[in-house]
C-alpha cells in the first residue's frame, strides 16, 4: 500500500512551525521568531472497497470517506463502494 489516498492522491505536506515571539515594549524584535520544519500528515483510514466484484484493501483520507458516507446517506451514487455497506444491504 502506498502512502497516498486511493481516490484523491493526497500525501504529506511540508511546512514550518512558527512560534509567536514578541519584542520588548515599544521596540523592535531583537531576534526573529524561530521557525522549525514540520510535516502535516494525512488522516488515513484503512478499509475495504468493492471494485470489479472483488474486495480490495485501500487507504482513504478522512475527507474522501466523509464524502462517500454523505453520498450514501443522501441516496446518491458514491464514487466507490464500501465493502461494509455491501454486506449490510
Amino acid at each position: 500500500m502506498e502512502n497516498a489516498c486511493y481516490h484523491c492522491g493526497k500525501t504529506v505536506l511540508y511546512g514550518r512551525s512558527h512560534t509567536h515571539h514578541r519584542g520588548v515594549a515599544g521596540g523592535r524584535w531583537k531576534k526573529r521568531a524561530p521557525k522549525t520544519r514540520r510535516i502535516f500528515r494525512v488522516n488515513f483510514v484503512r478499509l475495504s472497497i468493492v471494485e470489479a466484484g472483488k474486495k480490495k484493501r485501500v487507504k482513504l483520507c478522512a475527507n474522501c470517506l466523509k464524502r462517500v458516507k454523505k453520498d450514501i446517506k443522501d441516496g446518491k451514487k458514491p464514487f466507490l463502494t464500501l465493502a461494509a455497506a455491501v454486506k449490510t444491504q
